[in-house]
């Protein structure tokens, strides 16, 4: 993207969350996107990776706004689908730049 900050995090849902149907698990995630949409200046990405990797899926942020989207993890975090969370670390917070400027950054 060309959003200036990305915030990505691995996430492990509990067993309960497969124990409810699947009707119950829409409605819960409508409520995220619900939330999500509230906030258009921070784009969402989600990679699911159940079954091939210790996390089930990552969810990656872009924005130009970091208050947004600690706003917006707030306001997640109040919902019904948050206790369905086993793990949401760690979190990567990452800041884009050229390629030259990573090397730089790097001191080489």
């Amino acid at each position: 993207g060309k959003a200036k900050y990305l915030f990505i995090y691995p996430f492990v849902k509990t067993r309960e969350w497969y124990l409810l149907t699947q009707f119950t698990r829409q409605g819960i995630m409508d409520e995220h996107i619900y939330v999500g949409n509230k906030y258009p200046s921070v784009k969402l990405n989600t990679t699911y990776c159940f079954g091939i990797d210790d996390y089930e899926f990552v969810v990656a942020f872009e924005t130009d706004s970091p208050d947004d989207f600690l706003d917006l993890v707030q306001e997640l975090r109040e919902t019904e689908g948050s206790r369905y969370v086993k793990e949401d670390t760690p979190i990567f917070s990452c800041v884009a730049m050229s390629i030259e400027d990573v090397v730089k950054s790097l001191g080489c």
